[in-house]
């Protein structure tokens, strides 16, 4: 990957991230955001599927995606990882939607997948962990490429973009990179940290059309596409603020301007 100048970032604009990542980070935060749906979980396993499914229709009102994840979790009897074991998933409507373009037949094909990473190893994270996901530059692109190859095997061969975005060269990859977010990130307050196989120090930033611009307002980026690269450049600059957490900062990019 090619060095990136990294313009360091002014000093009333590192106080401002640093305010706003405070004032998000907080538990009054979790009962309006799709992350209060792992946290219900202790069993390390129904945490990774409700937060990788919790993530995966992460787009549209979050008073939607709540509502939605809460229904898949209905489906699920709210044992999720006994529910994927038992390949109950199989006898649901193909065609039944579950959240906007997202339907049973997309759940399936995921969960499909994961019954044969947990078939495998004992977790997510023991198979993240096994793939050497930890040591890549790009650890979360690295991780869906790993995931896709299983989730191939064990449906006939096809991708499903709704799952799992195809485009890694291109894709900013932001619903799996706040799935690792709440997983990895170790604070204690709203993200959960069960995760060992993946440094915090190499997450990266979430990346949707309003963090993007509020980046670009702050002066931290200039680029417009919300891609890989962008991703890339803008959690370079937060890690010169914060080398061994830089996505600490999600909070602040996601909360300036929404008045959460």
């Amino acid at each position: 990957m090619k060095s990136i100048d990294l313009r360091p970032v002014p000093e009333d604009i590192r106080r401002l991230l640093d305010e706003e990542a405070h004032r998000i980070n907080n538990e009054s935060f979790i009962a309006s955001d799709p992350v209060q749906f792992p946290r219900r979980f202790t069993d390390q396993r129904d945490i990774e599927i409700v937060a990788f499914l919790s993530a995966i229709i992460a787009w549209g009102k979050r008073t939607m995606i709540c509502r939605n994840v809460e229904r898949m979790l209905s489906l699920m009897d709210y044992s999720p990882y006994a529910y994927v074991m038992d390949e109950g998933y199989e006898e649901l409507d193909a065609d039944m939607n579950l959240h906007r373009t997202f339907f049973a037949r997309h759940f399936q094909y995921f969960l499909r997948g994961m019954r044969q990473i947990y078939a495998r190893h004992s977790s997510l994270d023991e198979f993240a962990a096994s793939m050497r996901v930890g040591e890549d530059e790009l650890p979360s692109w690295r991780l869906v490429a790993c995931m896709q190859e299983v989730m191939r095997q064990v449906n006939n061969g096809k991708d499903c973009s709704q799952c799992l975005p195809t485009n890694l060269d291109q894709t900013a990859l932001k619903r799996i990179n706040m799935a690792l977010r709440w997983l990895v990130r170790d604070d204690g307050i709203v993200d959960m940290g069960v995760w060992q196989s993946i440094p915090k120090s190499k997450l990266y930033i979430p990346l949707d059309v309003h963090v993007g611009n509020t980046a670009r307002d702050l002066g931290l980026i200039t680029r417009k596409a919300n891609d890989r690269k962008t991703v890339v450049e803008l959690t370079g600059i937060l890690r010169t603020l914060r080398p061994d957490d830089p996505v600490y900062y999600d909070y602040a990019l996601f909360g300036i301007g929404v008045g959460v």
